[in-house]
């Protein structure tokens, strides 16, 4: 797990080593243990390392191999390296480590740009190919890594976040509007190739780019996901033995490919604390870590689940840290969480990963989490609402998930970035792709391929990795996800929600833990918006700087303001924190360029 950085030029000069150092050092925190340049004319490449596989200096990168003339920057885990690396020697090419690093440039050498369909894992990487100058990019199957790019007419930058590109130069900060209104449409996911600015670009998922030193590019998706029922029908017995086996497998895959102690972020839920449960017999001492806030009303939302990961933590004798965060820290600490967002997020448990992701690092390395769970298995309340709503299926989708119709986006921002209804558009052609053999098949698919990336998966690198942590999620192995793409979604929503994993929970952690309702990561005090924070809200909203941006409409932000508590999404978000936030974000992020 690290961060990544380079250029290449199209016009013969050679790369700016000094715009890569820049882009080097704005991703230090990804990895604090090591740093790297490498340069070859026209190509350069920066790298920052968080040793977790092969910890020794023959892991280093960029690395380079000079006998295949490949040079590459990784960042992520392959978790099966060690199977690759098997058929690789067999193949006959020889290895000077012991990580994954090495096997994505054998790979690469042995089986083209094909190689990244053998990878299980989560990945970025940017390889050199001196023998045709070009340069091939990939991403991992569900854009668990970031990867960020601008690209000019004489040259490509790449990067783990876009504070990193910004540091480097020459981008356009000016305002995306079409990822603007996703933005506000989808709760801050903006799908690629779209970022909030306009000159950043980012990869999108599953998807591989070659570039070569004149500016050609080939971009191609490698893999889909098939939302289809078997032609030979399972039985809830088949079904639920497969979730089983490929869960166990995921988990093992996860655990092992690893140098260093791995603990889990167990957050009181069914999915983390399944996790525990599958790993207990595996690690000794295994550690475990949960986090809570203060209420601002408890009769309203409760602001921890202490209740249940006590359970879970007790039953299998973890070494558990619990920290229980005042709000005074949560204000306090806000700036540099944002100015940590590589894209604006609004969801409130971002801080909690930020602030837990903190106090875990001091203790581990990698840590695996159960995000994930909820967009295969079926476990949002909003899944149900959409199957019995009435229309078609982008009308049954967006009564139940945007949150906000095109009517009020055109209410809240200014005409100047006003355009056509161009999310219900893309929701609509995703939703429709081929291969789904039912409504609630299509969006399933469409939340773990592209709603997903730019929610929960976003985050679960972002902040974390803000403190050198590398967090794992079973959940989105690509095995798991294709058999449970394939599942009768009346399977998934059975007895509430997830039935398949509380059926493979039974017997292995606690039925109080399943059984209960399901909770959210909440931080209240950025729902229910009161007393200091609500001050913070309003200055940012009329502060110099929004009202000079003239992004919102003021009668909007004014009715927002006189009732701060009165105006929630379709899934529950504080509207008038989605305005602060993206206007913070820019002040913190772009504005002080």
């Amino acid at each position: 797990m690290c961060g990544i950085c380079g250029e290449l030029r199209f016009d013969g000069a050679s790369a700016d080593m000094l715009a890569v150092q820049r882009m080097s050092e704005k991703l230090s925190r990804r990895g604090p243990d090591d740093a790297g340049v490498y340069q070859d004319g026209v190509v350069a490449f920066g790298h920052r390392r968080l040793a977790v596989i092969d910890l020794s200096q023959h892991a280093h990168q960029p690395m380079v191999d000079a006998e295949l003339r490949l040079s590459l920057v990784f960042n992520g885990t392959i978790y099966n390296y060690r199977e690759l690396r098997a058929e690789l020697i067999a193949l006959g090419y020889k290895f000077v480590s012991d990580g994954d690093t090495e096997v994505i440039i054998k790979a690469y050498h042995a089986w083209g740009e094909h190689c990244v369909k053998r990878f299980y894992g989560m990945f970025v990487f940017a390889l050199w190919d001196a023998r045709h100058a070009s340069l091939f990019l990939a991403r991992d199957r569900f854009g668990m890594k970031p990867f960020y790019y601008s690209l000019e007419g004489t040259w490509l930058r790449f990067a783990s976040s876009v504070q990193a590109l910004l540091a480097a130069g020459d981008v356009d900060v000016s305002i995306n509007s079409i990822a603007l209104h996703h933005h506000f449409t989808l709760h801050s996911s903006t799908p690629a190739p779209h970022t909030i600015l306009n000159g950043v670009k980012k990869l999108p998922p599953a998807t591989t780019m070659l570039f070569t030193a004149q500016g050609q590019v080939t971009q191609r998706q490698y893999w889909h996901l098939n939302a289809t029922r078997p032609k030979q029908p399972l039985t809830e017995e088949d079904w639920l033995l497969a979730t089983r086996n490929v869960l166990t497998r995921a988990v093992e895959r996860h655990r092992l490919a690893a140098d260093v102690p791995v603990g889990v972020l167990l957050s009181g839920g069914l999915d983390s604390s399944l996790l525990v449960g599958l790993l207990a017999d595996h690690v000794q001492d295994l550690r475990t870590f949960s986090i809570g806030f203060e209420d601002v009303d408890a009769t309203i939302e409760r602001a921890d689940e202490f209740e249940y990961s006590d359970i879970i933590a007790q039953h299998f004798h973890t070494r558990h840290e619990q920290y229980h965060i005042p709000n005074s820290e949560v204000l306090e600490r806000l700036p540099e969480a944002i100015a940590a967002m590589t894209e604006p997020m609004v969801s409130h448990d971002v801080i909690a990963f930020y602030l837990l992701s903190e106090r875990v690092s001091k203790q581990v390395k990698v840590v695996l989490a159960g995000q994930g769970a909820d967009e295969v298995f079926g476990g949002y309340f909003w899944y149900p609402q959409m199957d019995t709503a009435i229309g078609t299926p982008l009308e049954k989708f967006s009564q139940n998930y945007f949150d906000r119709d095109h009517a009020e986006y055109l209410e809240m921002i200014a005409p100047s970035w006003h355009v056509s209804d161009v999310t219900a558009a893309w929701v609509s052609e995703q939703l429709n792709q081929p291969e789904a053999s039912e409504f609630l098949d299509q969006v399933f698919r469409f939340d773990v391929t592209s709603l997903i990336v730019d929610d929960p998966v976003k985050r679960v690198d972002n902040m974390p990795m803000s403190w050198g942590l590398e967090v794992r999620v079973p959940f989105l192995d690509h095995e798991l996800v294709e058999l449970a793409a394939r599942m009768p979604p009346s399977l998934k929503l059975k007895n509430g929600g997830k039935y398949p994993l509380k059926a493979v929970a039974r017997g292995v952690i606690p039925d109080a833990v399943i059984d209960r309702p399901k909770g959210y990561f909440p931080v209240p005090a950025l729902k229910y918006v009161r007393g200091e924070f609500f001050a913070l809200m309003r200055d940012i909203l009329n502060s110099p700087a929004c009202r000079q941006r003239g992004l919102y409409q003021r009668e909007y932000v004014d009715k927002l303001l006189a009732q701060p508590e009165g105006y929630f999404t379709r899934i529950r978000g504080s509207k008038l924190w989605h305005l602060a936030l993206l206007e913070w974000w820019l002040q913190i992020n772009v504005d002080t360029l």
